[in-house]
C-alpha cells in the first residue's frame, strides 16, 4: 500500500496539471492531507462515490500519462545511475572506464 501511494505521489508530482482542479483537489486532500473519502465528500457537498470515482479516474490518467510519457521511468534511471557514480566516486580508486560508461547512459536516459 506505502509503495502503491509513494508511486502516485511521484507521478501526481509529474503530471499533475495535466488533472483538472477537482482531480487535484482531491488527489492532495487524500494522498497529501491523508482525509477519508467520506471527509472530503463532506467538504465538497458530493458523495463518497462522487469522490472515489475522480480519484480513480485521476489514477487511471496519471498511469496512462507515465505510459505515454515515460517521465517518472526516466527519472528513476537517472537517480539510479546518479547513485551508482557517487558510490564509484566514494571508492578510494575509481573505476574511471565504468564512470563513462555510467555518464554515457547517464546522457541516453532521454
Amino acid at each position: 500500500m506505502l509503495e502503491k501511494k509513494t508511486h502516485l505521489n511521484l507521478l501526481y508530482d509529474f503530471y499533475h496539471s495535466l488533472l483538472t482542479d477537482k482531480q487535484r483537489q482531491y488527489m492532495e486532500l487524500y494522498y497529501y492531507d491523508d482525509l477519508s473519502l467520506g471527509e472530503i465528500a463532506e467538504e465538497f457537498q458530493v458523495s463518497r462515490q462522487a469522490v472515489y470515482e475522480h480519484l480513480k479516474r485521476a489514477e487511471e490518467l496519471l498511469h496512462k500519462y507515465e505510459s505515454q510519457l515515460q517521465l517518472v521511468a526516466k527519472y528513476e534511471q537517472r537517480q539510479q545511475l546518479l547513485k551508482r557514480m557517487g558510490a564509484i566516486l566514494e571508492e578510494s580508486s575509481p573505476d574511471l572506464e565504468e564512470l563513462k560508461r555510467l555518464v554515457s547512459a547517464l546522457k541516453n536516459v532521454d
